[in-house]
């Protein structure tokens, strides 16, 4: 995933917050496909954030694993139903992982509006850190081997 600054950070982390708080949901984490947490909001410290956001990776990685056997690009939203507690997953801008945990306080509907209204609140903040970060037209990186000289190569193979 592209460096997050500080600004867009909080962005994101604001609108966990806001999620959090409008879906009556006990804890939101925003993951990157590789299983690492870019941010999180709610009761977090009741949570192994970190075997959360790995194995929520790998049951988004086996799902698109199952979505394309049955001809799909991907299942973008997942839904895992417990006796308390309750998991919604989706994908967010093609790039990241939106997890919600929530019980019997809120409601699979609530969960569902209140995600997708986040989503396109996240989605805007990856377009902008893109856009951000796409290289200007016509402006390109030199190479790291720009510097050698022919007399620098001919004196590391004369030795």
């Amino acid at each position: 995933m592209q460096e997050v600054f500080e600004a867009e950070f909080r962005r994101l982390e604001d609108a966990l917050k806001r999620l959090e708080r409008d879906a009556n949901a006990k804890v939101v984490f925003l993951i990157d496909k590789n299983g690492q947490n870019i941010a999180a909001a709610g009761e977090t410290e009741n949570f192994d954030a970190t075997s959360l956001a790995s194995l929520t990776a790998g049951n988004v990685a086996a799902t698109d694993g199952l979505a394309k056997l049955i001809g799909e690009r991907e299942f973008s939203v997942l839904f895992h139903e417990g006796q308390r507690d309750h998991i919604h997953i989706s994908i967010v801008a093609r790039r990241a992982i939106l997890l919600v945990i929530f019980d019997e306080r809120s409601s699979l509907g609530l969960v569902r509006l209140r995600v997708k209204r986040a989503s396109v609140e996240l989605k805007k903040v990856f377009d902008e850190m893109d856009a951000r970060n796409e290289p200007e037209v016509g402006v390109t990186e030199p190479s790291p081997f720009s510097e050698i000289t022919d007399e620098d190569i001919d004196a590391l193979f004369s030795e």
